[in-house]
């Protein structure tokens, strides 16, 4: 019985071996994606001549990202759960290649299209990757395994702030830059294609429309999921919708930064994500509870915010904001309970839900936000309210997320350990 065991677990091992490499594949997917996120906002008032709109219209071109990420999150959710990853992933990462080409186009419409084509192409990457990371890692680690994702994809996030700032200033232009990306996607969406294994138990899956349904109803006929979604948004939205759009500016306006200074101090939040999205994950399962380390991680964002909004002064803004990007690694964290408070067998449709909700409160917020402090950059004489009143923004959508953790349910291992989930066994 002893011999039969270890040779179950080598074979265990021998099958999650590939889903391994593939998700190594699929993290360089989400690397670029991010990247390919963040890029816009060091180039806004570039973006601006090349579609012929003023900058609020770059920032709406640039949130319709969001739409298409969100709503394209609940289709590849479904497709990997019954087609598995083969080819459902690379098709997201074509569609991302196809998406930077056109938005290299000088034409508002072409803008439209092609930041639809990258919110779209985009959601198959993180879903993807936990996707893969689900079946080549081992339990116990997964929120390891999603905070080191999360970590890969904010560090290209960083890089599309700081490193792509000094490009398009001078070394290469707004469409050449577009263009090398779908390139550098493109090839990824080809290796992609020959590493990851195929599944072909689940070739059958999907004959059944209800049977494609059903995953999703089980998600979102569960409280918790919206939870999830919904906290997960809200500490999201200050990066997405701040940092990765309005950032730059507002420190060039608001604080009279220089250009440089601006990129690199907004750079420093996916930065922070970097460090703070594996270290919390970590904290999250060496504590074997999840919400202590998701209450930590939002109270550092909401120090960060309350320490720039009435002492701005007592340290340099871009320590503030790397402690901020660390503290922001929390938001990761809901990922992980929204597939302990469902089934094992919907773990795909669970990330593509969260996907879903946690954007479109990026996606209600994005305008409002563009509406109410975005549109008033460059033209407020009283600098200094209108930050302040930014900062008060983030600080109620924070605490609203602080408020809303309360309400969670406690899914990690000690948690479980005293009420087994009907979920686990």
């Amino acid at each position: 019985m002893g011999q039969n065991a270890v040779v179950t677990s080598e074979d265990l091992r021998r099958q999650m071996r590939p889903f391994l490499i593939a998700w190594i594949f699929c993290t360089i997917f989400y690397f670029l994606e991010y990247a390919i996120r963040s890029a816009p906002a060091v180039m806004i008032p570039e973006l601006a001549r090349l579609f012929g709109v003023s900058t609020v219209g770059v920032s709406a071109i640039v949130g319709t990202y969001y739409y298409t990420y969100a709503a394209t999150s609940l289709v590849a959710g479904v497709l990997l759960d019954h087609y598995g990853a083969k080819y459902v992933i690379p098709a997201g990462t074509f569609i991302l290649a196809c998406g930077c080409a056109a938005f290299a186009l000088p034409h508002p419409l072409a803008g439209d299209i092609g930041r639809l084509l990258q919110g779209a192409g985009s959601a198959f990457a993180f879903t993807g990757a936990v996707y893969l990371a689900t079946h080549g890692l081992p339990a116990q680690r997964l929120a390891t395994a999603i905070g080191v994702t999360q970590c890969l994809g904010m560090l290209g996030g960083s890089v599309g702030q700081i490193g792509v700032g000094p490009l398009v200033k001078g070394i290469i232009t707004i469409p050449t830059f577009w263009y090398v990306s779908g390139v550098l996607v493109f090839a990824v969406a080809v290796l992609l294609v020959w590493v990851t294994p195929k599944e072909p138990q689940l070739q059958g899956a999907a004959s059944s429309p209800g049977g494609i349904l059903k995953p999703y109803m089980v998600v979102f006929s569960n409280p918790q999921s919206y939870l999830c979604g919904l906290i997960s948004g809200l500490l999201f939205s200050p990066t997405t919708i701040f940092d990765f759009v309005w950032g730059v500016r507002y420190l060039q306006e608001d604080i009279d930064f220089p250009y440089r200074t601006a990129v690199f101090a907004v750079s420093m939040v996916p930065l922070g994500w970097v460090i703070g999205c594996p270290l919390l994950g970590w904290l999250a399962d060496h504590w074997r509870r999840r919400k202590p380390a998701l209450a930590l991680g939002t109270l550092i964002m909401l120090a960060c915010v309350l320490q720039l909004a009435f002492l701005r002064g007592i340290v340099p803004t871009w320590v503030t904001l790397l402690t901020f990007g660390i503290g922001s690694g929390a938001a990761m964290i809901p990922y992980s309970i929204i597939k302990e408070v469902n089934p094992d067998r919907v773990k795909g449709s669970a990330t593509g839900a969260m996907n879903f909700l946690t954007f479109s409160v990026t996606a209600v917020l994005g305008p409002i936000f563009a509406r109410y402090f975005g549109k008033a950059l460059g033209t407020t004489l009283d600098h200094a309210m209108h930050l302040h009143n930014t900062h008060l923004f983030w600080i109620s959508i924070i605490a609203l997320a602080l408020i809303l953790t309360l309400f969670l349910k406690e899914t990690g291992a000690a948690a479980d350990a005293a009420t087994p989930s009907p979920y686990k066994g």
